[in-house]
C-alpha cells in the first residue's frame, strides 16, 4: 500500500532526472570527454550491485597491459576535493572503497577521489610522478549518473536479486533515475547471480532487458566468489573455529550471510549501515557478542576500517578475519575481455 502512495513522488523524481538527462543529451549542459580511455562502472539502483568487486576485477586485468587509475567521489570520507591515495590515507581521508582498492592495487594503480570528476580527471592526468604521468585508462567508480563526464565505455550493473526493470524510481523504489536511463549503457552485467543459473534463465533476463537498453548491447552474467578467510594479521587459513560473529557494513549483506550460513557455524550477524564509520563503542559491541572461543568474520571493506581501529586501541587481531571476494563470469568472459581490448585500442 505504501508503495502505491509513494508512486506520485516517484513520477515527480523520475521527471526531474529526465529533464537533467535531456539537458546533457542535447548539449545544453557541458560534457567533458577525457583525453584518455575512460570506463564508467555504475548502476541505476541505490547501492548493493557489486560495483567495487567489478572495479577490482577491471583493475586486476587492465593493469597487466596498461597504466591504470581509478577515480571515485570517495563516499563517506571526511575530506573534500581531489586527492590521490597514499600509504598514510585512511577511510576517513579517501573513503572505505577507494582505501580497499589502494590496499589491493597500490602503488601499481593510481587511486584517486574527487567529487567533481570533470575537474578531477585533468588534475589526475597532470600529476608529475609515474605511473600517473602515463595513465592510459581511468576507471570511474559509481559514475553512471555523473553526466558531466562522457566515458568511452559505460558499463551498467544490475543485481540479479533486484533487476532494475522490476524496480521504480525513489522513493517508491530504489532507482536513481527512470529505467530508460539504461540506454546510455554500452554493456550490461547482471551481478550476484547464483552459480547454477540456467542458460534459459539468462536468455529470459536478456530478453526482458531489451526494451530498456540501446540496440543489441552485450549482456553478461557474473557471480561472487569468496576466498579463504584471512586473519587481520594477513594469514590465510582453510577453516575457522566453530563459532563466529559475522560483522558487515555493506548495502546488501544477504548474499554474504547466505554464504556464511552454508560454510560456517554462524552465531550472530551484526549488521551496520553501508559505509559505516566504526568507532570504539562498535568494537565493544562486537567483542561482547563473541563466544569465548569464537572469532569475528567480516568483509574486505569493513576490514580496512576495523583493522586500524583495533590497532589504535590495542585490540586482539588474532580473533578477527575477513573474507576476500572476487567476481566470476558465468559465461562470456572472453567476449567481455575482447570488448575491453577493443575499447582500449
Amino acid at each position: 500500500m505504501l508503495n502505491w502512495l509513494l508512486r506520485p513522488f516517484s513520477w515527480l523524481y523520475g521527471g526531474i532526472t529526465d529533464v537533467r538527462n535531456r539537458l546533457y543529451d542535447k548539449g545544453v549542459k557541458q560534457v567533458y570527454i577525457p583525453p584518455v580511455r575512460t570506463i564508467s562502472v555504475g548502476n541505476l539502483t541505490v547501492g548493493g550491485t557489486g560495483k567495487t568487486p567489478h572495479v577490482d576485477y577491471l583493475l586486476r586485468r587492465l593493469k597487466r597491459s596498461y597504466p591504470v587509475a581509478t577515480l571515485s567521489r570517495g563516499y563517506g570520507r571526511q575530506t573534500k576535493g581531489f586527492r590521490v591515495a597514499t600509504p598514510s590515507d585512511t577511510a576517513d581521508t579517501i573513503g572505505d572503497e577507494p582505501l580497499l582498492l589502494y590496499r589491493k592495487h597500490g602503488p601499481g594503480v593510481v587511486v584517486a577521489v574527487g567529487e567533481k570528476r570533470a575537474e578531477a580527471i585533468p588534475q589526475l592526468l597532470a600529476l608529475a610522478n609515474p605511473p600517473s604521468a602515463k595513465i592510459h585508462t581511468i576507471i570511474l567508480d559509481d559514475a553512471f549518473q555523473h553526466r558531466p563526464v562522457q566515458p568511452h565505455l559505460n558499463i551498467l550493473l544490475t543485481d540479479y536479486n533486484r533487476l532494475f526493470y522490476k524496480d521504480h524510481p525513489f522513493p517508491a523504489g530504489r532507482l536513481r533515475e527512470r529505467r530508460n536511463g539504461a540506454k546510455r549503457a554500452d554493456a550490461l552485467i547482471v551481478t550476484k547471480c547464483p552459480d547454477n543459473l540456467s542458460t534459459s534463465e539468462m536468455v529470459r533476463i536478456s530478453e526482458s532487458l531489451k526494451p530498456f537498453v540501446r540496440g543489441n548491447i552485450p549482456v553478461f552474467f557474473t557471480g561472487l566468489r569468496y576466498g579463504k578467510p584471512v586473519s587481520f594479521a594477513g594469514i590465510s587459513i582453510d577453516a575457522l573455529p566453530n563459532e563466529l560473529v559475522l560483522v558487515s557494513g555493506i548495502a546488501r549483506p544477504e548474499p554474504l550471510e547466505h554464504y556464511v550460513q552454508q560454510h560456517f557455524n554462524r552465531v550472530r550477524h551484526l549488521r551496520f549501515a553501508d559505509h559505516h564509520r566504526y568507532v570504539a563503542k562498535d568494537l565493544e559491541t562486537i567483542q561482547a557478542a563473541l563466544p569465548p572461543d569464537g572469532v569475528v568474520l567480516t568483509t574486505e571493506k569493513d576490514f580496512v576500517k576495523l583493522q586500524p581501529l583495533l590497532a589504535k586501541i590495542g585490540g586482539d587481531v588474532s580473533r578477527f578475519y575477513y573474507l576476500p571476494i572476487d567476481v566470476a563470469f558465468l559465461t562470456g568472459e572472453p567476449e567481455f575481455l575482447a570488448l575491453l581490448d577493443k575499447e582500449m585500442c
